[in-house]
């Protein structure tokens, strides 16, 4: 039985992140996957320290953060994974804080200095490949994500994640629903109308392709 985490980048439980995550969970389980799912913002942990014990000649840290806090068993279950995904909203052209302190920690434990001379690029410490997707939601609609180069700024953690873990896809979701009840906030720069329509044809869409991740990862070959 294959094993995937499943990680939330994102503050909110049950919005659009968490939806889109929970209906890959469903994807991967239906093709008999083992899943478990975290909440990032539930742990109490940092990004990278730049300690370098991972990368000291003789280390035993095996692809695992040295670090000892919260995110470090999470940790461990990732590089004994099948499959991971992990999700954030987009805040001000990026994703949270949390997703690039877990991406820096995941990452930067199974990077290595040493030149694979086949291929030119660093050696991967990994000896198998962990497929992993990652979904982006944002407020923002298509074309002006693309205009202000939302997809360039955000697929250089996919691409960092694509070397280091074998494999990474990317999932994106615009022009999101943003507040259950809009006329509490301060917001006339959308359109309620507008934003409503979006979740009730595209956002069950959006959830059917977060489906298909789930079940296209799963049935990688590692």
């Amino acid at each position: 039985m294959k094993k995937v985490i499943v990680l939330n980048g994102s503050p909110r439980k049950n919005f659009n992140t968490a939806k889109l995550l929970q209906e890959a969970q469903k994807g991967c389980e239906q093709n008999g996957a083992e899943v478990e799912y975290f909440n990032l913002y539930d742990y109490n942990f940092s990004g990278c320290r730049s300690c370098f014990a991972c990368q000291r000649k003789g280390s035993i840290t095996n692809g695992v953060c040295a670090i000892k806090d919260d995110i470090k068993p999470i940790l461990e279950k990732c590089v004994e994974s099948d499959a991971i995904i992990i999700g954030s909203p987009v805040y001000f052209s990026y994703p949270t804080g949390v997703f690039r302190s877990f991406i820096e920690r995941l990452l930067f434990a199974n990077h290595t200095y040493m030149v694979d001379k086949e291929n030119g690029i660093c050696k991967r410490r990994l000896d198998k490949t962990i497929p992993t997707g990652v979904i982006f939601t944002m407020n923002c609609p298509e074309e002006l994500a693309s205009q202000i180069n939302y997809p360039v700024i955000l697929e250089e953690n996919v691409k960092s994640l694509n070397h280091i873990m074998g494999y990474a896809e990317s999932l994106y979701s615009y022009d999101t629903y943003q507040f259950a009840d809009y006329s509490k906030y301060n917001c006339d720069l959308f359109d309620e109308k507008h934003k409503k329509e979006v979740q009730q044809t595209q956002f069950p869409k959006d959830l059917q392709k977060a489906f298909d991740l789930g079940k296209r990862l799963t049935e990688m070959n590692g």
